[in-house]
């Protein structure tokens, strides 16, 4: 990991502007074509065709921009679910589909940023309960129309969350192909459904 310059600016008196934008966008295009490992202060500042005080006057150094990458990343994905069901069947179809697309999503980030471990990773709670909150909803609203069996929300909102980052950590660990890994994942979790859907 890159350290931070010394000649850096100071967080508070840092600038936030339309080029801090562009190091994020570099940075998560150069993430996602080359993997997190592959990103440094020179290849960000060759490409913009600047110094490296352009850099450092907005960040302190590569880490603090991968983990907004990073973040951008987790948030889109927790954003882009968009319910789309009208009976039990279509219901059991949307969490299939959602919990594959995001399990896969997850695969890819993973992939991106395998190389680079983070030491602290606080959007892991806070994710945990975005998720949570939604498998709730979710699992309510199917209880209500009858395509769920009652069961305990808490007990089946861990089951889920441990079930897809198992999944994509096998996948990860094991190095699989991004088939290979919906494969597995889609075969498990319908398993997994179909103890709960009515």
């Amino acid at each position: 990991m890159e350290q931070a310059d010394e000649t850096a600016v100071p967080k508070q008196e840092r600038i936030h502007d339309d080029i801090s934008d562009q190091i994020v966008e570099i940075v998560a295009r150069i993430t996602a074509e080359e993997g997190a490992h592959k990103v440094t202060v020179k290849k960000i500042i060759n490409e913009m065709g600047v110094t490296n005080r352009v850099f450092y006057n907005r960040f302190s150094n590569i880490d603090e921009v991968l983990r907004i990458v990073y973040r951008n990343t987790v948030v889109s994905m927790r954003e882009n679910i968009k319910p789309e069901f009208h009976d039990k069947a279509s219901f059991s179809q949307f969490c299939l589909d959602t919990a594959l697309r995001v399990v896969m999503q997850s695969y890819d980030v993973k992939m991106q940023f395998r190389r680079y471990v983070f030491e602290h990773d606080s959007l892991t709670e806070e994710n945990r309960i975005r998720w949570y909150d939604k498998i709730k909803k979710y699992y309510q609203y199917a209880l209500e129309q009858g395509f769920a069996k009652p069961v305990d929300a808490e007990a089946l909102c861990c089951a889920i969350w441990c079930f897809c980052r198992g999944y994509y950590a096998d996948a990860i660990s094991r190095q699989l192909s991004r088939e290979e890994a919906a494969r597995n994942f889609t075969f498990g979790f319908s398993c997994l459904l179909s103890s709960v859907i009515a």
